[in-house]
């Protein structure tokens, strides 16, 4: 086990990384932000993953958003490690139950909203552990324990990769996209439900996929409903960065055929 003073340590850090990090506002209140994301329970998790090797160390926040944060952490090697935390605070969560209730993996709906948090980051550990699976780029998942994900970092810390949001994007990026689509349908099981231009890396060997936490099985209730939501959210995309193609429902012919 860690040493009965490493919380106080690593909440120290925290708060250092927290403060200098340009993804805060200026006038937050960087104590209660950090204590939001990391409560009693959360602390012990940090510590249980560090006592089991999946985790070293844990510095700055990368990316921040309503459910949860992503922290450059390293590994036992001192390698980069890409952190997820998700709040157990968070109130958005009551409203992705769908997600879930049709997943046969799961079975019995969690009561409680901690409990929630905890079968969403194992949903989307198992998420990631089948698209790679089917050989779909995606951040390799490494380790889970209650609210926190410990995945590969893509990207050259402390800055994560590009997403296509934030990049040019041409025909090469469009015949992976729905390729991809085509692959999670038909390899994986698997529809993100999700799917934007914001949950996709570039990379120099090419896009990996993230944020797979809503990812639903094909033999979902509304699996077919999210693929037309994640196939024309992506048409609309690249329409308007000039790149064309099928249409939605040529899309959705040519993946449930």
């Amino acid at each position: 086990m860690a040493e009965p003073d490493e919380s106080v340590k690593i909440r120290e850090r925290l708060l250092r990384f927290e403060r200098e990090s340009r993804y805060l506002r200026r006038d937050s209140d960087e104590r209660k932000v950090l204590e939001e994301v990391f409560d009693r329970s959360t602390m012990l998790a940090v510590e249980e993953l560090i006592a089991r090797k999946d985790l070293s160390e844990l510095r700055g926040v990368v990316r921040a958003g309503k459910e949860a944060r992503v922290y450059l952490g390293e590994d036992r090697a001192a390698g980069p490690v890409a952190v997820k935390i998700y709040l157990t605070s968070a109130s958005d969560f009551r409203k992705r139950m769908g997600y879930i209730a049709g997943d046969r993996r799961f079975g019995k709906l969690p009561a409680g909203s901690r409990e929630t948090v905890y079968l969403w980051t194992r949903k989307e550990f198992k998420n990631l552990q089948l698209a790679q699976g089917a050989g779909i780029r995606v951040p390799a998942p490494l380790a889970f324990l209650k609210n926190i994900l410990v995945m590969e970092y893509v990207g050259t810390p402390p800055a994560p990769a590009p997403t296509f949001s934030e990049s040019e994007v041409g025909d090469e990026e469009y015949a992976w996209t729905f390729k991809t689509l085509d692959a999670l349908w038909t390899r994986a099981g698997l529809v993100h439900a999700d799917f934007s231009e914001f949950n996709i890396f570039r990379t120099e060997s090419g896009p990996v996929l993230f944020d797979m936490g809503s990812a639903v099985l094909s033999s979902h209730p509304q699996a077919q409903e999210f693929l037309r939501r994640d196939i024309s959210n992506m048409v609309r995309f690249f329409r308007k960065r000039g790149v064309g193609g099928n249409d939605a429902d040529e899309w959705m012919r040519v993946i449930l055929r």
